[in-house]
């Protein structure tokens, strides 16, 4: 570590243990709230339980790949938010155990049509393709099997940000070895098996909810907007300690611009993989594929998919066209906070019209989706609180240290 870096407080503000004060109270409010509803309507509130679930292990999961991606590619943009990405990654063995209420809905017969009694099954196709490929159902399609490959999935993203989190701690001590090659042997397979553990993941928790349905990039679509929507939240989290120290000290606009630079990129590519599913299915025009899409134009549904071309491509794209704007976080946070809205929005459109013909929203799909979210920042920000900000003895600290104070 330079010696320049010795004066600099490197210790998160006061405002991040405020926070996550706040973000617990709020919580356990919204909890009680979530809880009630859970007893009142408990149909809707597994729905919005598994969407708000799958919103915010999201951002934990982005975080995780965009920390691998780093490693492998370096950059001082990576090293500027790698502890406030790190911090949304360790709230996995929390979100681990957030998972159990979807393991309740399933064993209950609540939310997936495999997983009730055929005679509850409302829509007559999936009924009928149930009934003719019970092979599927007795093979893959049951509780049993869910949740193998959920132990299995959670197991494979713990230990990975195990890793990551251990050796990274490690750099806050002086004399520590130099963890860079180590940390790329790990993300390297890393990325691989968050891309096919992901894949599979949205085919047993969004895909299934229609098993008549099969698109092969419908993971990827999942994929790139977890790694946007970590991105989005990474970038509203600076935006609150750049008013303090360190942030402040490290925080440059040249990392801005490639945090703006990297939320273009995801856009894009969000885009592009959802126009090709749409083409693809469109083109084919088969029965076993366009059911998907039928429910989702129908009903005012249409209307939520034209909001999401709209607002989550088209104008967040001529926005970030803009390299001023990129380079100021002060108006980039607000672009950030939008995205993240529309993943959300984007999963409720996912989730939602296998449920209702006619577009509606739910107390359920609010309250739920805030007191998951506000659970889940308390323990966020209590895991940003517990380490430094910067991995300061870090051999790639010094990308962003040296060139402010050096």
């Amino acid at each position: 570590m330079s010696p320049s870096t010795n004066h600099l407080d490197l210790t998160p503000p006061p405002v991040v243990k405020t926070l996550a004060r706040w973000m617990a109270i709020a919580g356990a409010v919204l909890a009680i709230i979530a809880i009630l509803l859970a007893i009142w309507r408990p149909d809707e509130f597994y729905r919005a339980y598994l969407l708000a679930f799958m919103d915010w292990l999201g951002v934990a999961l982005g975080s995780m790949a965009i920390i691998m991606i780093r490693h492998l590619t370096g950059g001082g943009w990576g090293v500027v938010i790698r502890r406030l990405q790190g911090a949304a990654m360790r709230t996995l063995p929390i979100l681990t155990l957030l998972f159990v209420p979807i393991l309740i809905a399933v064993a209950q017969g609540r939310i997936y049509p495999w997983a009730m009694p055929l005679a509850s099954v409302n829509d007559q196709h999936i009924r009928e393709h149930l009934a003719k490929n019970t092979f599927v159902t007795a093979s893959y399609l049951n509780f049993r099997g869910f949740l193998i490959r959920a132990i299995i999935y959670f197991a494979i993203w713990n230990v990975l940000s195990f890793l990551l989190s251990r050796w990274s701690k490690e750099a806050d001590s002086a004399n520590t070895r130099d963890n860079t090659e180590r940390f790329k042997r790990v993300s390297g397979p890393g990325l691989i098996l968050y891309a096919f553990t992901i894949a599979f993941a949205s085919i047993d928790w969004l895909m299934s909810f229609d098993p008549t349905w099969i698109s092969t990039i419908f993971g990827l679509i999942i994929l790139i907007g977890e790694l946007l929507s970590a991105m989005c939240f990474a970038v509203f989290v600076e935006s609150i300690l750049y008013r303090c120290k360190p942030m402040s000290e490290m925080l440059r606009p040249e990392f801005v611009h490639d945090h703006g630079k990297w939320m273009l990129t995801f856009i894009m590519v969000w885009a592009y993989f959802s126009f090709s599913q749409w083409l693809i299915i469109w083109a084919g025009n088969l029965p076993n594929e366009i059911t998907f899409y039928l429910k989702r134009l129908s009903g005012g549904w249409g209307w939520i998919g034209l909001i999401l071309a709209l607002f989550h491509f088209v104008v967040p794209f001529a926005i970030l066209l803009s390299r001023p704007f990129k380079r100021n976080i002060r108006k980039l946070v607000w672009l950030a906070i939008w995205l993240l809205f529309m993943r959300w929005l984007d999963l409720f459109w996912i989730i939602e019209p296998n449920f209702s013909k006619t577009l509606r929203f739910t107390l359920a799909d609010i309250v739920v989706t805030c007191a998951l979210g506000c659970v889940w920042m308390a323990f966020y920000f209590r895991n940003l609180a517990s380490l430094p900000l910067l991995p300061a003895y870090d051999a790639t600290a010094g990308e962003v240290l040296e060139a402010k104070h050096g």
